[in-house]
């Protein structure tokens, strides 16, 4: 139930997630919005894929960056703000809903967010050339 719903809402988050990345700050050029919004519609996918076979799904903690320098930090700080708010109005709409049941469905988004963006995060460190260097300032859009 959850799930199809937040699916009906795509277009929502998809919108609500390109909000709070644009009000992101950039660190470097590769963070810059209009670099990093082609990404959201193909993370959803994987999300929704997620929630729709949520087995095995363990505590991970949230990626790190070492320099600070990686772009998909802002991207997916503001996913899961975008998800969660939408999560969070779906269990708002259905006040019937246990409370057990909301708690799940917040673990589990969050378990599959913290889980992708620690793969996309690490993949994306493991190419750094700023590995011991202090994280970068922020960069303004023009």
């Amino acid at each position: 139930m959850m799930l199809g719903a937040l699916r009906a809402q795509r277009a929502e988050i998809h919108s609500r997630w390109e909000t709070l990345l644009r009000i992101e700050p950039a660190n470097t050029p590769l963070a810059l919005p209009d670099t990093m919004v082609h990404l959201i519609g193909p993370t959803l996918d994987e999300v929704f894929a997620g929630l729709a076979n949520p087995q095995g799904l363990t505590h991970i903690k949230p990626a790190h960056c070492r320099c600070g320098r990686n772009p998909l930090l802002a991207f997916f700080r503001a996913g899961e703000l975008a998800l969660l708010e939408s999560l969070i109005m779906v269990q708002v709409a259905t006040p019937d809903l246990a409370k057990s049941d909301r708690e799940e469905a917040v673990t589990n988004l969050k378990q599959i967010l913290h889980a992708l963006s620690w793969r996309e995060i690490a993949e994306f460190c493991s190419v750094c050339q700023y590995p011991d260097k202090e994280p970068a300032k922020t960069v303004k859009e023009s």
